[in-house]
């Protein structure tokens, strides 16, 4: 029987904090203000790099009536993710791979995807309601939607900001068609500052409330799947997934607190990885080390290339045995960043002896490695 509360919000407020989220807002099922030419202007100049599942879902993915024509209401939904240490700390540890906090703990996607299926199922049942669940796999834009609900804003980084949570929030959602009152929408509380814009290492945002992603960590790192470009790889420095950088100087963390949902914690070999071990890794290692965590999805060779990358930046002289021996590594992409990582760590000397090894590379990306490092110098003699 359907539910005769006079405000179904309330209902649906307390069962989905006892679901585990930390806080709920309403808005309409409708675009939210100039969302749709902003997504355009991003497509069209290319900053979504091969993120080519963007343009392909622009549409539906702009306007909440395209993606589900009866839906009437959105239910936006965050959990608190917030660390217990400063993100920052990693990165004055060279010989640590630096790893996004999102993907120390539990993978989001599996943990919020069951508590907002539980949800669905309690507004479709108590509310003779249809209903659709949303996370970041499907085509929502959730920042402006979240924004829209109330749950934070869109800060000069684009990620969404919180008065009561700092940076730290994954966003889900359930579309349904039962009318809901929504909540006001969330004003910029920015100001001035610019701190997210100014610490970016690779300059990733070309005006405020502007990202590139080519130029961000967290795309070279996470969804690129080729050798990543020389230009930003010393700026990358021992971020081996994922980059918290603009995240974790927002003033308004002040307010964050660590997360009560304990599968969101830090596992303990993820928070202080020695690059050492996760280099040397096999496929049934990373698997193992992986299992339940969002960094399983991007395979081995992804991630032992960013790896190297973090070794090449260490300045550790003890990591080129470990990068030397990824020289003879099946996966091409690998051998490329293990041929980079060596021309950082060892002398001229000792480098041009391991070429004479190794420049007979066929493979185009590796040989373009070796290429790299010696075609200038042999250019200016």
């Amino acid at each position: 029987m359907p539910n005769s509360i006079s405000d179904p919000r309330e209902a649906i407020r307390a069962r989905a904090i006892a679901e585990g989220f930390d806080i709920i807002r309403f808005t309409r099922a409708a675009a939210p203000a100039d969302v749709g030419t902003r997504l355009k202007t991003f497509l069209g100049q290319g900053r979504h790099g091969t993120m080519d599942w963007m343009a392909r879902n622009a549409e539906r993915r702009a306007d909440p009536q395209t993606l589900w024509p009866e839906a009437r209401s959105i239910i936006v939904l965050g959990a608190n993710y917030g660390p217990d240490h400063d993100p920052l700390d990693a990165l004055s540890r060279p010989d640590i791979g630096a790893i996004s906090v999102y993907a120390q703990g539990g993978d989001y996607h599996d943990i919020l995807k069951s508590k907002l299926k539980r949800l669905a199922a309690f507004v479709a049942g108590e509310f003779a309601a249809d209903v659709k669940v949303f996370i970041d796999t499907a085509p929502v834009l959730e920042k402006p939607l979240a924004q829209a609900a109330g749950l934070g804003w869109q800060g000069k980084h684009t990620n969404l900001v919180s008065r009561d949570f700092g940076s730290w929030l994954f966003l889900g959602s359930v579309f349904t068609t039962l009318a809901l009152e929504p909540d006001a929408a969330e004003s910029d509380h920015c100001g001035q500052c610019r701190a997210c814009l100014d610490i970016c290492p690779t300059k990733a945002f070309p005006a405020p409330y502007q990202l590139d992603a080519r130029r961000c960590i967290s795309y070279l790192t996470i969804e690129h799947k080729g050798p990543i470009p020389r230009a930003f790889r010393e700026a990358i420095g021992n971020r081996i997934y994922g980059c918290d950088d603009c995240l974790a100087v927002c003033p308004w963390n002040k307010f964050a607190r660590t997360a009560r949902e304990t599968q969101f914690h830090a596992r303990a070999e993820l928070r202080h990885a020695r690059l050492a071990d996760l280099a040397r890794l096999d496929d049934p290692g990373f698997r193992d080390i992986f299992r339940g965590s969002p960094i399983k999805r991007i395979g081995l060779d992804r991630f032992v290339r960013t790896v190297l990358i973090g070794i090449g930046n260490s300045k550790e002289q003890s990591l080129a045995p470990v990068a030397e021996d990824l020289l003879g590594d099946a996966s091409p992409l690998v051998r490329a960043m293990a041929v980079w990582a060596l021309s950082r760590l060892l002398d001229a000397d000792r480098f041009a002896m391991l070429a004479k090894k190794h420049t007979q590379e066929p493979d185009g990306d590796v040989r373009a490695e070796w290429d790299a490092i010696f075609l200038p110098a042999f250019a200016s003699g």
